[in-house]
């Protein structure tokens, strides 16, 4: 085992608004979707109060960090409206923060519009797909807040980006990529900024397989990494099942992107990811032992 691979963020917490996440251990960020289509889960929590059920289900499982979104980025799916995405929102976020008040609230949005709204409410994480490619205000908006912000990859949008997806390099475009995106935010005097390669988000399942087994290369980019490989198609692509199929799959995996450097999970299946999490450092701890 590379040290890198062992390691975690350097300075072991990142400030989320008004609470720090400790990552002196790998953390687990929960995903509650609003919508009818999503991938895996559409439809199960956007009525009535199903969200709360699920997000203290999550937190008593071991859930750090609760991932609220409104809009589908399945493969296919369309962009959503601003106004279309804050209805469907602004509830179900004022409920979180007042049941959970101690729980760190992450909002997956690339409308710069609610990153103020947000922020006014007490949401701590603002995780966009887009990493500010389709609102180019999105990164002046954030650096205004304390709250912490998910920087990922994608190559096209949700209606085209499996369609054809190249890289020269897919590891070394996507440090370039992060590269350039930090230096965009050193100059905004922003740094609670956590990484996410976008598995799956544009790239092929081989792309998503070298990500995976070369993920400690990130780590010198000196921020968090953030793996979201939840029932994903390279998983049941390989397998030959379906999403429905692919949990077993997403903790083997999610037990590879832990031992090649990430701090935060983020997850459909909360108890298995934090299953995963204790054998995973118990083997750390029985790798180091004299």
């Amino acid at each position: 085992m590379s040290e890198n691979s062992t390691s975690f963020y350097k300075n072991k917490e990142i400030s989320c608004g008004d609470q720090l996440l400790k990552l002196d251990e790998p953390k687990i960020m929960g995903i509650i979707n609003l919508t009818n289509d999503s991938f895996f889960d559409g439809g199960k929590y956007n009525t009535g109060e199903k969200y709360l059920f699920k997000a203290a289900e999550m937190i008593e499982a071991g859930a750090h960090i609760i991932d609220v979104g409104a809009a589908s980025t399945r493969p296919g799916a369309k962009l959503i409206k601003e106004k279309e995405e804050w209805e469907i929102l602004q509830k179900p976020l004022q409920s979180l923060k007042r049941n959970f008040p101690n729980v760190l609230i992450s909002v997956d949005t690339y409308n710069s519009n609610q990153v103020k709204k947000c922020a006014h409410l007490g949401v701590n994480i603002i995780n966009d797909i887009s990493g500010g490619s389709w609102d180019d205000r999105m990164f002046q908006e954030v650096s205004q807040y304390t709250m912490a912000y998910v920087l990922m990859h994608i190559q096209g949008q949700p209606d085209n980006m499996q369609e054809s997806p190249k890289y020269h390099s897919v590891v070394k475009d996507l440090i370039h990529y992060f590269k350039s995106k930090i230096e965009e935010f050193k100059e905004l005097n922003f740094h609670q900024i956590i990484l996410d390669p976008g598995f799956g988000f544009g790239k092929t399942t081989r792309h998503n397989y070298e990500l995976l087994a070369k993920l400690s290369q990130f780590a010198n980019l000196k921020y968090p990494i953030l793996a979201g490989l939840s029932r994903k198609s390279m998983i049941f692509k390989v397998l030959k099942n379906s999403p429905a199929e692919s949990l077993n799959g997403t903790s083997v995996l999610n037990a590879f992107a832990l031992q090649n450097g990430a701090q935060i999970l983020r997850v459909h299946d909360v108890k298995q990811a934090y299953e995963t999490i204790a054998l995973f450092l118990q083997y750390k701890e029985g790798y180091h032992q004299n």
